[in-house]
């Protein structure tokens, strides 16, 4: 009987544990830290045999088969054990793409935007009333709604990490959103790396399948001429013309954007949509080529888009007290999604930043930060690079510790008709358990105290 062991105990692990027993593996789950309750529970239903704490190694590397979750690295011991027996390492999502029959996917990726486009696909498809579940890096575990549902199609908003141990998985439409600086810890600081992985979202695909992509990033555009299949290219853009015979969207200067696919189109006037900024409408244009290429009706797909609100920390409005407006962007964890915020932005900023830097370059920033950031607050255990880079680009920038501190500092600064912006560039681990938590703290602090 193959043996499957299971790295990881999150989201990822269970349910690719409990797929792996319901396809009668032999299956063991090993989690270095803590398991979440809710998952051990689901892990007891099933009888999946599971340790935490700690890894049994000589169990480990006598596996058939391991699957891998994202967020550990190539560099821990455990992977360095079972890469030097040769021992095969893949993701949920290849695990779990041979079991799902006919159904079709949706696979979204890219630096910044794949949250709120895969959010946005989700819903134009559930909206029209297709069979669809969620998932990848957002909604259920995708190895979990294999073995316990059944659909016809699946959205997945896939990491670069996800990606790394994908290898026969083939999307039926994958979106390609950006590639820009990021997780270069995660890729020995080589940038190339990191492209390479973002582009394995049309690996394998063919002439029955549709990669939507954005012509205006000059990264991506690089790579799309390299591509040697002969998928259906579907390219988005509001600066370049790229013609394509498969399709394509093109925003044009009043704001309005027609998308097509074939003899089928979308027009969509980015005015009426209640997400805003230009890159919610590369956001629109990806959603509505990839749903298009789909076969979802285009008059259900025009009322989705215009129906669909902001996605939680990701320029996510808290509240407006004295004038004064907070805006929840905890999900820009790289230089390029604030680029995009500070962007969107049209009052004076006061903006909070800071964390784990991986790797950033903040030069893309500074023509902004001088434009329209009144003070930078930096908010980390290490804010030298921050403090270094902006001293002198914006009026003012202050050193702070600690959530509690950052907020005081932001409250006195700020002056009716200015926006608070918490959009850090950094990942959160130095201060928060992840993102999420530093988008919640924020707008419960928000909340409580002005």
């Amino acid at each position: 009987m193959k043996r499957i062991v299971v790295l990881g105990g999150g989201i990822s692990g269970y349910g690719s544990a409990i797929l792996a027993k319901k396809q009668g593996f032999d299956v063991f789950l090993s989690d270095a830290g803590r398991i979440a309750e809710r998952f051990k529970c689901k892990l007891e239903e099933w009888d999946v045999p599971y340790e935490e704490g700690g890894h049994s190694v000589e169990r480990i590397v006598a596996a058939t088969e391991v699957i891998k979750s994202p967020g550990i690295p190539e560099k821990a011991p455990i992977v360095k054990a079972l890469r030097e027996k040769n021992i095969p390492i893949i993701s949920e999502m290849e695990f779990a793409s041979r079991y799902m029959g006919k159904a079709r996917t949706i696979c979204i990726t890219g630096s910044n935007g794949k949250t709120t486009t895969t959010s946005l696909i989700y819903k134009i498809m559930s909206d029209a009333g297709v069979n669809v579940a969620l998932g990848g890096n957002i909604g259920e575990s995708f190895a979990y709604s294999v073995a316990t549902g059944e659909y016809d199609w699946y959205v997945l908003e896939l990491s670069s990490f996800q990606l790394d141990g994908m290898y026969r998985f083939r999307a039926d439409v994958s979106v390609l959103m950006n590639i820009t600086p990021d997780h270069l810890d995660r890729y020995d600081y080589c940038f190339q790396n990191y492209v390479d992985s973002k582009m394995r979202i049309a690996q394998n695909q063919n002439s029955r399948n549709h990669f939507v992509y954005c012509a205006d990033d000059e990264v991506v555009w690089r790579e799309v001429e390299r591509l040697e299949s002969n998928v259906r290219q579907l390219p988005f853009m509001a600066k370049s013309s790229v013609a394509s015979g498969a399709g394509d969207a093109f925003l044009s200067s009043d704001g309005v954007f027609t998308a097509s696919v074939g003899e089928r189109s979308v027009e969509i006037d980015t005015a009426k949509m209640q997400i805003k900024g230009l890159h919610n409408a590369y956001n629109a244009m990806a959603a509505a080529l990839a749903t298009l290429a789909a076969g979802v009706d285009a008059e259900s797909i025009v009322r989705s888009i215009y129906d669909f609100s902001p996605v939680e920390h990701r320029l996510e409005p808290v509240r407006e007290v004295d004038g004064v407006l907070y805006v929840n962007d905890s999900k820009a964890t790289n230089v390029d999604s604030v680029w995009y915020a500070l962007e969107s932005m049209t009052r004076p900023v006061v903006w909070i930043a800071g964390g784990t830097d991986k790797g950033n370059d903040y030069e893309p920033l500074k023509a902004f930060a001088r434009e329209k950031v009144k003070a930078l607050i930096c908010m980390g255990l290490d804010n030298d690079k921050l403090v270094r880079e902006f001293t002198g680009v914006v009026p003012q920038v202050v050193s702070t510790a600690s959530l509690d501190e950052a907020m005081r500092v932001a409250v006195a600064v700020a002056q009716s008709g200015d926006v608070v912006l918490l959009s850090p560039a950094c990942a959160s681990f130095d201060l928060f358990k992840n993102y999420e938590n530093r988008g919640e703290l924020f707008k419960e602090w928000v909340r409580s105290n002005v």
